[in-house]
């Protein structure tokens, strides 16, 4: 939607350090700028800082003739129409996706058979190139060798062949048992940055379980979406599908109408999840020392507190009813990166899943990224260059 994506992990303070430095070569400054209108946390970083700078008036406007400052007045009033047409902009663009939605879920659900092993795609729908089939033709062609090293191969092949049969037997078996796609949630989410960070080690063995993400559109009150992971059974929890949703704002804030820039995420809501006996991986037991102070004695007891886990996503912290100030700093940033999470998965995630399995989605991002850099001008010092011809340049 109105949101930038880019699974960068740059932070607030990262942002700040550029900001505040001396100077920026050109090159750099493009390249940051690319960066920046990428990545949702990083925008806003850069936004915040440029609000500091310009929100320190001059004076130049209280200086100006009444007659002016009522033109300025009329000009508010239009942009305060121009940002409404921009709201309907967006209900339209919202009304689009809901009546793509069915399509893109038929193909989704194909992606799911395959993913999960309920059905095996036809050699029709496997007609695609891979780089895999350059290397297969490049082992046709060892194959055509003349026919001396032919029968030096085929004696050579005869005589391990009879060591290794066993061992090749076994490994073919197990590439025939192997169904659908192993891991490929997992994978996805330990192929890209923003993701990996919240996978513990012991959360992996569940992910291993997830066969599809899913996205769901509401179009009534309140309006938004929600992501729902869909697990097979497993031994850890009883749900096989865990949800969380995320409530959207398509209209200005009638208080702060200026501050519109599209749809924002304005809350979200989790999921109970039933852990079964010993299997919670979102608590953790600690053991404490406590003195009495009269007695002087001292006991250990035992506390639960929460432990780093992929699955406290579904428990995001509350949004308290009424101004956004009631919000502390640190569960504004909690909410801030849960909702830039939670949009990346549905725009970038789910639609392109594949593509981040195989980790081509990443390699593009990192390749125009170098082209840009690339393609500038660099200054050299012709003095200092062994390569340079003077002759061949006139």
């Amino acid at each position: 939607m109105s949101e930038p994506e880019n699974p960068s992990s740059e932070t607030v303070e990262d942002v700040e350090e550029e900001l505040d430095g001396e100077a920026v070569e050109a090159g750099d400054s493009q390249a940051i700028a690319a960066q920046l209108m990428k990545n949702p946390g990083v925008l806003a970083a850069l936004q915040d800082k440029l609000s500091s700078i310009v929100g320190s008036p001059s004076g130049y406007i209280q200086s100006l003739p009444k007659e002016v400052k009522r033109r300025i007045k009329a000009l508010k009033k239009l942009q305060n129409e121009i940002i409404n047409v921009e709201a309907e902009f967006y209900k339209e663009v919202n009304l689009l996706e809901l009546k793509y939605a069915p399509k893109y879920t038929a193909l989704f659900e194909k992606r799911k058979e395959v993913v999960s092993a309920a059905r095996e795609p036809t050699d029709e729908e496997c007609d695609w190139p891979s780089d895999e089939e350059e290397e297969d033709e490049k082992d046709e062609e060892g194959k055509l060798a003349p026919d001396s090293q032919q029968g030096e191969l085929k004696d050579k092949t005869s005589l391990e062949g009879a060591k290794e049969a066993g061992g090749d037997g076994e490994e073919k078996k197990a590439e025939e048992d192997t169904k659908g796609i192993p891991s490929f949630w997992l994978t996805i989410f330990k192929n890209v940055d923003m993701l990996s960070e919240m996978v513990q080690e012991h959360d992996e063995p569940i992910m291993a379980h997830l066969q599809d993400i899913q996205v769901v559109i509401h179009d009534k009150d309140p309006v938004g979406f929600s992501l729902e992971f869909r697990f097979e059974p497993n031994e850890y929890f009883t749900e096989t599908v865990l949800t969380k949703r995320y409530e959207m704002r398509y209209e200005p804030d009638p208080q702060d109408p200026f501050a519109f820039e599209g749809p924002e995420i304005i809350k979200c809501t989790g999921c109970t999840i039933t852990w079964n006996k010993g299997k919670n991986v979102t608590v953790k037991q600690i053991k404490k020392k406590q003195k009495h102070k009269g007695r002087g004695l001292t006991r250990t007891v035992t506390k639960q507190v929460q432990a780093d886990s992929f699955f406290n996503f579904f428990n995001p912290p509350a949004v308290p009813e009424g101004s956004e100030s009631e919000v502390d700093e640190e569960i504004e940033a909690l909410l801030g990166a849960d909702f830039e999470i939670g949009h990346f998965i549905r725009e970038r995630i789910v639609p392109r899943a594949v593509l981040f399995f195989t980790g081509e989605a990443i390699e593009n991002d990192d390749y125009d990224d170098e082209e840009n850099e690339e393609g500038e001008d660099d200054e050299y010092d012709e003095d200092n260059d062994p390569d340079f011809n003077p002759e061949a340049s006139n």
